[in-house]
C-alpha cells in the first residue's frame, strides 16, 4: 500500500470533560473545512463507544459554530447525544425564526479549557510540534501514540 505525502492534514480529538482522547480521526487537509467531515467523526466515536462499552445516550457534545447545521445537530441528536453549539449568523442582521436552539455558554467555556489542555499536553512532544514526517499515516500513528499516552496519566 503506497501512501501519497500531504504537507499537513487536520488531526481533531473528541474528548470528554476529564481531558481524555476518546476518538481521535484524521479530518482533512489543513486548507480544508472539516464540518462536512463530522458525519465519519460521529461514526468512529459510536464504533469506539461500543468498543470500550460507553453509553454515549445523554452525553452533551459541544462543538463550534462552524458545526452549527440543521443536518450536523439532527445526527447527533439521532445519536442520542445533545448538541451544544453557538448559533452561527453566517452575516445575518435579523435573528433567525423559529424554535431556540439548546445552547449553554457555560458548558462551551469549560470545552475550551479542556480543549486547550488536550493540545498543551499534545505539544509536549516535540515529534509532533514540528510535523517531521512526510507521510500522513506516520504523522497520525505518532499522534495515536501520544494520545495513548495523554490517556495513562490517570492509570499511573
Amino acid at each position: 500500500m503506497r501512501y501519497a505525502a500531504v504537507s499537513s492534514h487536520k488531526v481533531v480529538a473528541i474528548c470528554d470533560r476529564h481531558c481524555n482522547v476518546i476518538c481521535p480521526f484524521i479530518t482533512a487537509s489543513g486548507n480544508r473545512n472539516e464540518c462536512p467531515l463530522l458525519p465519519e467523526a460521529i461514526a468512529s466515536l459510536k464504533q469506539t463507544a461500543q468498543a470500550v462499552g460507553l453509553n454515549l445516550s445523554g452525553t452533551i457534545m459541544s462543538l463550534d459554530g462552524v458545526y452549527d447545521s440543521r443536518a450536523n445537530r439532527k445526527m447527533i441528536f439521532n445519536q442520542g447525544m445533545t448538541p451544544n453549539t453557538p448559533e452561527n449568523a453566517r452575516n445575518r442582521k435579523t435573528t433567525k425564526k423559529g424554535r431556540k436552539r439548546l445552547f449553554d455558554p457555560l458548558i462551551f467555556k469549560e470545552r475550551f479549557s479542556t480543549i486547550e489542555r488536550v493540545f498543551a499536553w499534545e505539544d509536549k512532544f516535540k515529534r509532533l510540534l514540528l510535523r517531521f514526517e512526510r507521510l500522513s499515516p506516520v504523522h497520525y500513528a505518532l499522534k495515536t501514540i501520544a494520545y495513548s499516552m495523554i490517556n495513562l496519566r490517570h492509570f499511573c
